[in-house]
């Protein structure tokens, strides 16, 4: 019986690794790095939430955060010198995304495997987690714009923590409302 229960996570896990290994040969990570360095120079400002949308696609595509890792923090290396306080910013919000694009894929083997534990149906699973997931996405968006444009942590965390609360502020207010 549990075997039977874990049949559907292993047809998906091996459909998602099938599709990696697809992307990979296809070259997503050379198509991703001349699409980043292409832009990187007319958009700087925006290069970390450019990075951050990137990396939530990338992972999302292919269900992997750590892959999504070992593409774009090497192309935001090279993008900027370690000593620029963009770089460590474009960093986080490759880790952000990539965590973010994870945490929101049907094919991720951490959403396969806790729909699979939870023995609920697997499009549910991943359909009740995308509010949550995409509400502290939009706000990471912002901060990412806003941390662009001042990257200094003293500030910019301060700042989107304040967003954040502000958005759950107003999300208790409309839930108050509807009930």
């Amino acid at each position: 019986e549990g075997f039977k229960a874990m049949v559907p996570a292993i047809l998906i896990l091996t459909f998602a690794w099938s599709l990696k290994a697809m992307t990979d040969s296809l070259g997503a990570k050379y198509f991703v790095r001349d699409f980043v360095w292409s832009s990187a120079a007319g958009v700087q400002m925006l290069l970390p939430a450019l990075v951050f949308v990137i990396g939530c696609l990338l992972a999302f595509a292919t269900g992997t955060s750590w892959g999504t890792f070992g593409m774009l923090i090497p192309i935001v290396q090279n993008v900027f010198p370690m000593d620029n306080p963009l770089s460590i910013v474009c960093i986080s919000a490759c880790m952000a995304g990539a965590v973010c694009g994870d945490h929101c894929s049907p094919i991720s083997d951490t959403t396969i495997m806790a729909s699979a534990g939870a023995q609920c149906d697997h499009v549910s699973h991943v359909s009740t987690q995308l509010p949550y997931a995409i509400t502290a996405a939009a706000v990471s968006l912002v901060s990412y714009i806003f941390a662009g444009f001042v990257p200094n942590a003293v500030i910019a965390l301060p700042v989107s923590v304040v967003l954040m609360l502000l958005t759950l502020l107003v999300i208790r207010k409309l839930a108050g409302r509807a009930a």
